[in-house]
């Protein structure tokens, strides 16, 4: 039996066809030459070659790339000029597997790490995430024993792109990624740091974004004096992604976060005041100065919070005010306002009605995106504010009111596997249940069949199995 091969193929194909090389090549806009050499098998064929040969046969894109990886990688010795082409192509249709397969071939071969790891930089700044992943894993693989700041970066960027809904394929990526970044760049570990906190915050894992806290503004403090106060300064030293004072700031808000969340609201005001200090920063630039205004407009908006938790409703219109200005802070503001609410009993019924359009509009433009850290974020305030809502609900005795907002909690705590918010949903359900309808029962027991079947596959066990 004949072996299948692209020029078998081609030949194949002008003969049932009754196309003569000429007319072929005038369709496919490949040289007669050329195409002749092909069939003969005196020319190899090049990555744009395929693809013209490939529209002239009438096929799909990529069609032939299966039999490419045998012919050019597997029963001859791969070049990076036929390789490089090739994944991009492959990258740019999704065929991962070839990828896969190409990926397995140079791994053979150490020499091609270099190359492998910048195409996957490539990758990774057009937004091919998954091609990219595929080549930082396999660029890890081969580097697993070595203490290198390339394997170190592999790892964030793998870190980065892991992040999604599911709340613990999160945390399982931050913990993996941790120990890594001491041993990238000196300046791309005030990134890591801090991108790592903001997923621990997410996670509501205080400790840990305490400790990412604590560190991204120790070492942001070092570079900053390194910066502006030796004598002798690198001119080639590479520069952070936003001045280094904002990770110095940005570590004052996050201790602000975490004592907040934990109910030091004394403390919490300590390190507000701490980031609303900045007299000792010495950047004038307008990209600066822009930070230092957002710095001080966090600042006015989180003591009119504090003194909300604290009781004092006397702030509201100043801090609801705030809000209206500012999308992004909508759930998170809500969220803590109702907090407050459900904890001095007073009522919020108009700020509710306020914002009820633009909590919609939120969660309709979010749905339309999903972009790792901010969708995680989104999700994670959602969900919960939902929650608060469902409960200041039952505090008022409005159940069906209330009931609404439990099942789009739920809906939303399934979909992200947020274990704390599925549990408080399922406690409001049940303590409602004789005020629910038997379509909104139905429901809700779908949703718990879908949680009982993700922890059946977390734990490795499916029901009928032996």
């Amino acid at each position: 039996m004949r072996q299948m091969t692209i020029r078998a193929e081609l030949a194949d194909y002008l003969k049932k066809h009754g196309t003569t090389i000429n007319q072929f090549a005038e369709v496919s806009k490949v040289n007669s030459g050329t195409i002749s050499n092909i069939i003969n098998g005196n020319r190899p064929i090049a990555m744009q070659q395929l693809d013209r040969i490939t529209e002239g046969m009438g096929l799909e894109e990529g069609s032939y790339y299966d039999l490419y990886v045998d012919e050019c990688f597997v029963h001859s010795n791969p070049n990076w000029r036929r390789l490089r082409p090739f994944l991009y192509r492959c990258a740019e249709l999704d065929k991962l597997e070839c990828i896969a397969r190409v990926v397995g071939i140079m791994m053979d071969s150490l020499s091609y790490t270099p190359s492998l790891f910048d195409t996957a930089e490539d990758f990774f700044t057009q937004g091919k995430h998954k091609a990219a992943a595929m080549l930082y894993q396999s660029v890890a693989e081969s580097e697993k024993y070595q203490h290198s700041e390339r394997l170190a970066l592999c790892q964030y960027r793998l870190f980065t792109i892991a992040l999604g809904e599911d709340q613990d394929a999160n945390l399982r990526a931050a913990v993996q990624f941790e120990g890594f970044v001491n041993r990238l760049d000196e300046v791309d570990q005030l990134d890591a740091l801090k991108d790592l906190a903001n997923t621990y915050s997410a996670l509501r894992h205080w400790d840990k974004v305490m400790a990412m806290a604590k560190e991204m503004g120790n070492k942001a403090t070092i570079q900053y004096h390194a910066k502006y106060d030796r004598a002798r300064k690198s001119r080639f030293q590479k520069e952070p992604g936003i001045p280094l004072f904002s990770y110095i700031q940005y570590s004052y808000v996050l201790h602000s976060v975490v004592y907040r969340e934990l109910g030091d609201y004394d403390r919490a005001l300590h390190y507000v005041n701490m980031y609303m200090d900045m007299n000792w920063i010495r950047e004038d630039t307008e990209e600066a100065l822009q930070l230092i205004n957002q710095c001080m407009e966090w600042a006015r908006a989180n003591i009119y919070l504090l003194r909300i938790l604290k009781g004092d409703i006397t702030v509201l219109p100043e801090y609801v005010a705030y809000l209206e200005q500012r999308e992004e802070e909508i759930l998170s503001g809500l969220f803590k306002i109702l907090q407050s609410a459900n904890y001095y009993q007073f009522n919020v019924d108009d700020i509710l009605l306020q914002f009820e359009g633009k909590i919609l509009d939120c969660r309709d433009h979010h749905q339309l995106e999903i972009r790792s850290y901010n969708q995680q974020i989104f999700e994670d305030r959602y969900t919960n504010l939902m929650a608060e809502i469902a409960f200041y609900y039952i505090r008022r005795n409005k159940y069906e009111i209330s009931m609404k907002y439990i099942m789009e909690s739920l809906e939303y705590s399934v979909k992200n596997n947020s274990e704390s918010c599925i549990i408080k949903c399922v406690g409001m359900f049940e303590e409602l249940r004789h005020t629910a309808s038997l379509e909104t029962q139905k429901e809700y027991q779908n949703l718990i069949s879908k949680v009982q079947r993700i922890n059946e596959k977390k734990n490795g066990f499916v029901v009928g199995s032996t």
